[in-house]
Protein backbone atom coordinates (compact mmCIF):
# COMPACT_ATOMS: atom_id res chain seq x y z
CA UNK A 1 0.00 0.00 0.00
CA UNK A 2 1.26 3.12 -0.94
CA UNK A 3 1.12 6.50 1.86
CA UNK A 4 0.22 9.25 1.32
CA UNK A 5 3.16 12.16 2.06
CA UNK A 6 2.32 15.57 3.74
CA UNK A 7 4.84 18.62 3.04
CA UNK A 8 4.45 22.01 4.62
CA UNK A 9 6.68 24.84 3.93
CA UNK A 10 6.69 28.57 4.91
CA UNK A 11 7.80 31.14 2.15
CA UNK A 12 8.58 34.56 3.47
CA UNK A 13 9.48 37.67 2.32
CA UNK A 14 10.19 40.85 4.50
CA UNK A 15 6.76 40.23 6.60
CA UNK A 16 4.60 38.44 4.38
CA UNK A 17 4.78 34.96 5.01
CA UNK A 18 2.93 32.09 2.58
CA UNK A 19 2.26 28.33 3.67
CA UNK A 20 2.12 25.50 1.41
CA UNK A 21 1.25 22.23 1.79
CA UNK A 22 1.49 19.18 -0.37
CA UNK A 23 -0.33 16.00 0.17
CA UNK A 24 0.42 12.56 -2.32
CA UNK A 25 1.99 9.81 -2.68
CA UNK A 26 4.90 10.81 -4.82
CA UNK A 27 7.54 11.53 -2.19
CA UNK A 28 8.96 14.99 -2.31
CA UNK A 29 11.73 16.62 -0.18
CA UNK A 30 10.71 19.95 -1.06
CA UNK A 31 7.26 21.39 -2.69
CA UNK A 32 8.58 24.25 -4.88
CA UNK A 33 12.08 23.22 -5.84
CA UNK A 34 14.11 26.13 -5.97
CA UNK A 35 13.74 29.78 -4.89
CA UNK A 36 15.81 31.37 -8.05
CA UNK A 37 12.61 32.47 -9.70
CA UNK A 38 11.21 33.82 -5.84
CA UNK A 39 13.94 35.88 -5.81
CA UNK A 40 14.13 37.26 -9.46
CA UNK A 41 10.11 38.35 -9.34
CA UNK A 42 10.34 39.42 -5.61
CA UNK A 43 13.84 39.93 -3.09
CA UNK A 44 15.50 37.29 -0.51
CA UNK A 45 12.75 34.74 -0.32
CA UNK A 46 13.43 32.40 2.52
CA UNK A 47 11.69 29.06 3.03
CA UNK A 48 11.44 27.13 5.79
CA UNK A 49 10.03 23.67 7.00
CA UNK A 50 8.89 25.25 10.18
CA UNK A 51 5.55 26.84 9.33
CA UNK A 52 4.21 29.57 11.79
CA UNK A 53 0.78 30.24 10.15
CA UNK A 54 -1.90 27.55 11.63
CA UNK A 55 -3.82 27.86 8.03
CA UNK A 56 -2.27 27.24 4.39
CA UNK A 57 -2.15 29.87 1.40
CA UNK A 58 -1.54 27.18 -1.24
CA UNK A 59 -2.70 23.03 -1.36
CA UNK A 60 -1.56 20.56 -3.47
CA UNK A 61 -2.95 17.87 -3.46
CA UNK A 62 -1.04 15.77 -6.11
CA UNK A 63 -3.24 12.60 -6.45
CA UNK A 64 -6.10 14.36 -6.94
CA UNK A 65 -8.46 15.39 -10.34
CA UNK A 66 -6.53 18.18 -12.52
CA UNK A 67 -7.70 21.76 -11.41
CA UNK A 68 -6.73 24.97 -9.57
CA UNK A 69 -9.26 27.53 -7.56
CA UNK A 70 -9.59 30.00 -4.84
CA UNK A 71 -11.98 30.83 -2.00
CA UNK A 72 -10.19 33.90 -0.80
CA UNK A 73 -7.62 32.67 1.23
CA UNK A 74 -6.36 29.38 0.24
CA UNK A 75 -5.26 28.52 -3.43
CA UNK A 76 -5.71 24.88 -4.35
CA UNK A 77 -4.09 22.77 -6.52
CA UNK A 78 -5.79 19.20 -8.10
CA UNK A 79 -3.80 16.68 -9.71
CA UNK A 80 -0.12 16.94 -11.35
CA UNK A 81 1.38 20.24 -12.19
CA UNK A 82 4.54 21.51 -13.01
CA UNK A 83 7.21 23.58 -10.97
CA UNK A 84 6.54 26.78 -13.04
CA UNK A 85 3.29 27.24 -12.21
CA UNK A 86 3.67 26.61 -8.68
CA UNK A 87 5.90 28.82 -8.12
CA UNK A 88 3.45 31.94 -10.00
CA UNK A 89 1.31 31.14 -7.92
CA UNK A 90 3.49 31.30 -4.81
CA UNK A 91 4.80 34.76 -6.02
CA UNK A 92 1.02 35.93 -6.86
CA UNK A 93 0.37 35.02 -3.26
CA UNK A 94 3.51 36.85 -1.56
CA UNK A 95 2.53 39.71 -3.44
CA UNK A 96 -1.07 39.59 -1.48
CA UNK A 97 0.21 39.37 1.53
CA UNK A 98 2.56 42.33 1.16
CA UNK A 99 0.06 44.30 0.01
CA UNK A 100 -1.92 43.52 3.33
CA UNK A 101 1.42 44.75 5.02
CA UNK A 102 1.05 48.57 3.27
CA UNK A 103 3.73 47.18 1.00
CA UNK A 104 3.27 47.13 -2.88
CA UNK A 105 5.71 45.02 -5.12
CA UNK A 106 6.77 47.00 -8.61
CA UNK A 107 7.21 45.70 -12.05
CA UNK A 108 10.58 47.84 -11.92
CA UNK A 109 14.07 48.77 -11.36
CA UNK A 110 15.48 51.34 -9.50
CA UNK A 111 18.94 53.02 -8.95
CA UNK A 112 20.32 55.73 -6.74
CA UNK A 113 21.35 58.20 -8.89
CA UNK A 114 22.86 61.70 -8.29
CA UNK A 115 21.40 61.86 -4.58
CA UNK A 116 18.32 60.87 -5.76
CA UNK A 117 15.89 57.41 -6.37
CA UNK A 118 14.64 56.76 -9.73
CA UNK A 119 12.31 54.04 -10.69
CA UNK A 120 12.38 53.04 -14.03
CA UNK A 121 8.67 51.68 -14.43
CA UNK A 122 7.97 48.34 -16.69
CA UNK A 123 4.47 49.52 -17.39
CA UNK A 124 2.24 48.45 -20.17
CA UNK A 125 4.95 48.37 -22.72
CA UNK A 126 8.07 47.04 -20.12
CA UNK A 127 10.91 48.16 -22.86
CA UNK A 128 13.94 48.86 -21.12
CA UNK A 129 13.68 48.88 -17.37
CA UNK A 130 16.45 46.72 -17.08
CA UNK A 131 18.60 48.23 -19.32
CA UNK A 132 18.05 51.38 -18.22
CA UNK A 133 18.91 50.61 -14.84
CA UNK A 134 22.09 49.11 -16.33
CA UNK A 135 23.39 52.33 -17.95
CA UNK A 136 22.42 54.39 -14.81
CA UNK A 137 25.28 51.77 -12.83
CA UNK A 138 27.40 52.55 -15.31
CA UNK A 139 27.37 56.37 -14.97
CA UNK A 140 27.74 55.87 -11.15
CA UNK A 141 24.46 55.01 -10.32
CA UNK A 142 23.88 52.43 -6.93
CA UNK A 143 21.44 49.83 -7.43
CA UNK A 144 18.54 49.58 -5.57
CA UNK A 145 16.30 47.18 -7.03
CA UNK A 146 16.70 45.29 -10.30
CA UNK A 147 13.25 43.03 -11.64
CA UNK A 148 10.88 44.27 -8.03
CA UNK A 149 11.35 47.25 -6.24
CA UNK A 150 8.82 47.13 -2.82
CA UNK A 151 7.38 50.78 -2.34
CA UNK A 152 5.68 51.02 1.29
CA UNK A 153 2.91 53.37 1.64
CA UNK A 154 5.21 56.41 1.88
CA UNK A 155 6.45 55.69 -1.42
CA UNK A 156 10.04 54.81 0.39
CA UNK A 157 11.65 51.95 -1.56
CA UNK A 158 12.32 49.56 1.04
CA UNK A 159 13.71 46.46 -0.59
CA UNK A 160 14.31 44.74 -4.39
CA UNK A 161 15.65 41.99 -5.92
CA UNK A 162 18.81 42.35 -6.97
CA UNK A 163 19.31 39.66 -10.03
CA UNK A 164 19.24 41.41 -13.34
CA UNK A 165 18.01 38.05 -15.37
CA UNK A 166 16.26 35.05 -14.64
CA UNK A 167 18.63 32.41 -16.23
CA UNK A 168 16.36 29.32 -16.68
CA UNK A 169 12.73 29.38 -16.35
CA UNK A 170 11.12 26.38 -14.27
CA UNK A 171 9.08 23.91 -16.47
CA UNK A 172 5.73 25.03 -17.55
CA UNK A 173 6.78 28.67 -17.94
CA UNK A 174 9.15 28.69 -20.58
CA UNK A 175 8.88 31.17 -22.81
CA UNK A 176 10.14 31.16 -26.67
CA UNK A 177 9.06 35.11 -27.22
CA UNK A 178 12.08 36.37 -24.67
CA UNK A 179 15.27 37.14 -26.45
CA UNK A 180 18.15 35.99 -24.94
CA UNK A 181 19.27 38.85 -22.28
CA UNK A 182 22.98 38.31 -22.06
CA UNK A 183 22.71 39.00 -25.68
CA UNK A 184 21.08 42.28 -25.07
CA UNK A 185 23.88 43.35 -22.91
CA UNK A 186 26.11 42.42 -25.35
CA UNK A 187 24.84 44.55 -27.76
CA UNK A 188 24.55 47.42 -25.61
CA UNK A 189 27.90 47.01 -23.29
CA UNK A 190 29.87 44.66 -24.83
CA UNK A 191 29.77 43.18 -21.22
CA UNK A 192 27.89 43.57 -18.11
CA UNK A 193 28.97 46.39 -15.66
CA UNK A 194 29.69 45.89 -11.76
CA UNK A 195 28.18 48.31 -9.36
CA UNK A 196 27.74 48.68 -5.82
CA UNK A 197 24.34 48.80 -3.58
CA UNK A 198 22.22 50.90 -2.25
CA UNK A 199 20.44 48.97 0.97
CA UNK A 200 18.89 52.14 2.67
CA UNK A 201 15.01 52.36 2.01
CA UNK A 202 15.02 55.85 0.54
CA UNK A 203 11.77 58.09 -0.71
CA UNK A 204 11.61 57.56 -4.68
CA UNK A 205 12.40 60.83 -6.04
CA UNK A 206 11.50 60.16 -10.18
CA UNK A 207 9.95 57.67 -12.14
CA UNK A 208 10.74 57.16 -15.88
CA UNK A 209 8.61 55.02 -18.19
CA UNK A 210 11.44 54.15 -20.68
CA UNK A 211 11.00 52.79 -24.55
CA UNK A 212 13.99 51.53 -26.21
CA UNK A 213 13.38 50.63 -29.70
CA UNK A 214 16.34 51.25 -32.53
CA UNK A 215 13.87 53.32 -34.26
CA UNK A 216 13.10 55.95 -32.05
CA UNK A 217 14.36 59.23 -32.08
CA UNK A 218 15.44 60.57 -28.75
CA UNK A 219 12.26 62.53 -26.63
CA UNK A 220 11.44 63.11 -23.11
CA UNK A 221 8.22 63.98 -21.95
CA UNK A 222 6.76 64.85 -18.52
CA UNK A 223 3.36 62.69 -18.03
CA UNK A 224 -0.13 64.02 -17.23
CA UNK A 225 -1.92 62.22 -13.73
CA UNK A 226 -3.96 59.74 -16.07
CA UNK A 227 -0.44 58.61 -17.96
CA UNK A 228 1.33 58.48 -14.16
CA UNK A 229 -1.54 56.26 -12.53
CA UNK A 230 -2.05 53.90 -15.64
CA UNK A 231 0.96 52.93 -15.88
CA UNK A 232 2.02 52.39 -12.26
CA UNK A 233 -1.15 50.24 -12.06
CA UNK A 234 -0.03 48.41 -15.19
CA UNK A 235 3.27 47.87 -12.73
CA UNK A 236 1.49 46.81 -9.17
CA UNK A 237 -1.58 44.55 -10.55
CA UNK A 238 1.47 42.51 -12.84
CA UNK A 239 2.13 40.43 -9.72
CA UNK A 240 -1.42 38.58 -9.76
CA UNK A 241 -1.23 37.52 -12.93
CA UNK A 242 -4.87 38.07 -14.24
CA UNK A 243 -4.19 37.84 -17.63
CA UNK A 244 -1.65 35.04 -17.61
CA UNK A 245 -2.50 31.04 -18.24
CA UNK A 246 -0.80 29.22 -15.22
CA UNK A 247 -0.88 25.84 -17.85
CA UNK A 248 -2.52 24.85 -20.82
CA UNK A 249 -6.29 25.04 -20.45
CA UNK A 250 -6.20 27.32 -16.97
CA UNK A 251 -6.35 30.67 -16.44
CA UNK A 252 -4.93 31.88 -12.86
CA UNK A 253 -7.78 32.10 -10.71
CA UNK A 254 -8.96 35.74 -9.46
CA UNK A 255 -7.47 36.77 -6.03
CA UNK A 256 -8.48 40.41 -6.62
CA UNK A 257 -11.99 42.13 -4.63
CA UNK A 258 -13.48 45.15 -5.49
CA UNK A 259 -11.76 46.77 -1.90
CA UNK A 260 -8.08 45.65 -2.58
CA UNK A 261 -8.73 47.25 -6.37
CA UNK A 262 -9.81 50.31 -4.78
CA UNK A 263 -6.81 50.32 -1.99
CA UNK A 264 -5.02 49.92 -4.98
CA UNK A 265 -5.78 52.68 -6.85
CA UNK A 266 -6.06 55.13 -3.66
CA UNK A 267 -2.20 54.26 -2.97
CA UNK A 268 -1.82 54.69 -6.90
CA UNK A 269 -2.63 58.02 -6.63
CA UNK A 270 -0.84 59.06 -4.07
CA UNK A 271 2.66 57.58 -5.41
CA UNK A 272 1.63 59.51 -8.95
CA UNK A 273 2.34 62.74 -7.33
CA UNK A 274 6.16 62.59 -8.17
CA UNK A 275 7.60 64.09 -11.08
CA UNK A 276 6.90 60.80 -14.02
CA UNK A 277 9.65 60.48 -17.36
CA UNK A 278 8.14 59.30 -20.46
CA UNK A 279 11.54 58.63 -22.20
CA UNK A 280 11.99 57.32 -25.89
CA UNK A 281 15.19 56.45 -27.38
CA UNK A 282 17.11 54.24 -29.55
CA UNK A 283 19.50 52.69 -27.29
CA UNK A 284 20.12 53.02 -23.16
CA UNK A 285 22.91 55.17 -23.73
CA UNK A 286 20.59 57.99 -25.14
CA UNK A 287 18.10 56.88 -22.66
CA UNK A 288 20.07 58.21 -19.65
CA UNK A 289 21.31 61.52 -21.93
CA UNK A 290 17.94 62.53 -22.16
CA UNK A 291 17.37 61.35 -18.85
CA UNK A 292 19.98 63.09 -17.59
CA UNK A 293 18.83 66.70 -18.61
CA UNK A 294 15.89 66.78 -16.11
CA UNK A 295 17.92 65.04 -13.18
Amino acid sequence: MTTEQHVTEELSVGPARVRVDYHGTEPRAHILEDLDFFNYRLADVRISSDPSLAQPDIVWNRDAETSVSYDGHTMTFNGEWAPGPLQKAGVAMLALRLEEHGLHPFHSSAVRYRDRTVLFLGGESNHGKSMGQIEACRRGALLVSTETTVVDETARAVMGSKTVFIKKRAQGTERADKAAPDRAVEIFFGAMPTWEEYTEPSTVDVVVVPSIDGNYEPSLAEMISFEKQFQTLHSVQNYFLLNELLAPGWAMPILDTSALRRARAQFVTKFSERPFFMVRAATPQVLMDQLDKVL
